[in-house]
């Protein structure tokens, strides 16, 4: 370790200091899935008795049997589990490194320490889009990846490095968590230079907490899951909880402009973030004072927030923080359609009443969420169960495949949960919601971070998936998610699909003047002679709808490479041109040139 931030507060007077041994060692790729989603002892899979099951202990739903989960995938997509499409690694996929040896010999007088070998560099040559496991899956060759691997132990490690890359106009890519959904991280295939992805994760530890101000001092490399876990330790958390937390980092939640689950309570990473450290090829910025609010021009944080490794790296970060909540309750509403689901959450938006975290499935999610119930060995469990369809479906009149299912988790002291817990139960009735219970919307909630491996089992038998999300007004609501899904469902009709997609959508996130909505899509590709193609003209027909329905092009997964296109449609000429100056002031050679954004 070096000593580049001493472990003080100036501002307070109680400070802790901590340091932390990784959830996710060192190398990645030694716990880590290299062409799938999360840990390698993690993955859905169907056993030698033809059941599905999650394996690992990692998870509440790991070792489970999941009877259902078959029947729907077969249903769903016209597949078969006797139709396997197992991955094949290409060792010969990975082109050499191309080093700058005058970088690589004045990098290795400063001791930080870096890599050149292959299987370092083709885990940091990715994100998570689908074209990119699918050739990682497929062992197709890579057009470009980093040419070495250097990970920094600190703020002043990270100076250096680019020191030097500037010096000898080397490619920087910074590298945090590495779950980018957006080709954030794929190095540009035109690029000559030598290439350099800069890994964060050993800039890991929690530099202080300032109890008396409620903040906290945070290297920017770790990641989500150690950062709530060490906060923990002390009585306090951020409450910033993305669906990738458990493996994206501080950094790249500060680089995305990232959104939580919980960000009804507190907030989204803008709001949560008090000061920014990042290192730049024109120096280092960071503010003065941090305090809670300035008046001093626009606020230089923005120009950070959102800007996907273009202009520097983000090194250290101070963020608020709470005590742990005192009370946390879970629970679920059935509603009759979508349209009525809608209606509520609008309803609790207004009224200002949103629980910590409140989401909408639509049918086909609902049913979903359903194939993914284990096995339950309790006959008194069955009745019950049963009671409570026959009750949904028969007495109340519920369509099974209208209904829609939204999840609630409420935080805070007991008494406040309890008044708001009613308050939102109330709203729910008058648009014909029926409580669903605690463990429904505990099992929803959690499923979150198990929803990714899905994909993995999906293309090992011929069905490729992906999901993308949007922002848009209240009124566009129900006209964005029906359009978008018929534009999905024609668009794969008219490219050959001969299976039915899967389209289905979930709003996530309750704001005054709209909503977040979450969609996913698959479909069987059994008989497409290029089905990575096909599925990216798909997605990208599903983008133009959207935008011409009202919504934006990213609420939280970012621009990267793959939507960049439309950027000036988005913030207009004068926008992108805005962010060009910057971009050419800040790094005038380019050396963070990983061309996202613009």
């Amino acid at each position: 370790r070096c000593d580049c931030s001493l472990p003080y507060c100036k501002y307070a007077a109680a400070t802790i200091t901590m340091t932390l041994t990784s959830t996710v060692c060192f190398p990645r790729q030694e716990i880590m899935k290299w062409n799938g989603w999360g840990y390698s002892d993690s993955k859905f899979l169907f056993n030698k008795k033809g059941q599905a099951e999650f394996t690992g202990k990692r998870y509440r739903l790991s070792g489970m049997v999941l009877p259902s989960l078959q029947d729907w995938f077969e249903n769903t997509f016209g597949a078969s589990v006797n139709h396997k499409s197992p991955p094949a690694l290409n060792a010969s996929a990975v082109p050499p490194a191309s080093l700058n040896e005058a970088f690589v010999e004045d990098l290795k007088a400063t001791g930080i320490p870096f890599s050149h070998e292959a299987e370092d560099r083709v885990f940091r040559a990715h994100g998570h889009c689908l074209h990119e496991i699918f050739a990682l899956r497929e062992g197709k060759k890579f057009e470009r990846v980093p040419d070495m691997v250097v990970w920094p132990n600190c703020h002043n490690d990270v100076v250096k490095i680019v020191e030097l890359a500037c010096k000898h106009n080397v490619c920087l890519i910074p590298y945090g968590g590495g779950t980018s959904v957006t080709s954030a991280l794929e190095c540009p295939p035109e690029e000559t230079r030598c290439i350099v992805s800069l890994d964060t994760s050993q800039m890991n530890r929690i530099l202080w907490i300032d109890e008396k101000n409620l903040v906290a001092h945070v290297e920017a490399g770790i990641i989500g899951q150690d950062l709530e876990r060490l906060l923990n330790e002390s009585g306090y958390c951020t409450g910033h909880e993305p669906d990738s937390m458990e493996f994206s980092s501080l950094g790249g939640w500060v680089a995305t402009r990232a959104s939580g689950m919980k960000k009804n309570v507190y907030g989204n990473i803008e709001d949560l973030v008090i000061h920014i450290k990042v290192v730049t090829p024109r120096g280092v910025i960071e503010k003065s004072c941090q305090g809670p609010r300035m008046s001093t021009g626009p606020d230089i944080h923005h120009f950070i927030l959102g800007s996907e490794g273009t202009l520097g790296v983000v090194t250290e970060v101070t963020m608020k923080i709470r005590p742990i909540p005192e009370y946390q309750k879970y629970g679920s509403v059935v509603f009759p359609n979508f349209e009525a689901g809608v209606a509520c959450l609008r309803e609790v938006a207004k009224q200002r009443c949103a629980p910590a975290s409140i989401r909408l499935m639509d049918n086909e999610q609902f049913q979903f969420g359903h194939a993914l119930k284990p096995q339950v060995s309790s006959i008194f469990t069955n009745f019950v169960e049963g009671l409570k369809k026959f009750y949904i479906t028969k007495f109340k009149g519920f369509d099974p495949h209208q209904l829609v299912v939204a999840t609630l988790l409420f935080e805070g002291d007991r008494e406040r949960v309890l008044q708001h817990e009613k308050q939102v139960y109330d709203i729910a009735a008058t648009f014909g919601g029926l409580a669903a219970g605690e463990d429904n919307g505990q099992r929803g909630y959690i499923l979150t971070f198990v929803i990714a491996y899905l994909r993995d089992l999906g293309m090992d038998y011929y069905v490729v998936a992906e999901s993308f999300e949007t922002s848009v007004p209240w009124d566009r609501v129900l006209d964005l998610c029906r359009n978008v899904k018929e534009r999905i469902n024609r668009e794969c009709k008219e490219r050959g699909v001969q299976f039915q997609p899967l389209t289905s959508c979930r709003v996530t996130q309750t704001y005054d003047a709209g909503a977040c909505v979450y969609f996913y899509f698959a479909f069987n590709y059994r008989g497409l002679a290029d089905p990575v193609h096909t599925y990216e003209r798909v997605e990208h027909a599903a983008r133009e709808e959207i935008l011409a329905n009202g919504g934006s092009l990213s609420h939280h997964h970012g621009v990267g490479k793959l939507r960049k296109e439309w950027m000036k449609e988005s913030i207009s000429s004068l926008g992108v041109g805005m962010l060009q100056s910057v971009k050419d002031y800040v790094d005038p050679d380019n050396i963070f040139g990983n061309r996202n954004l613009l």
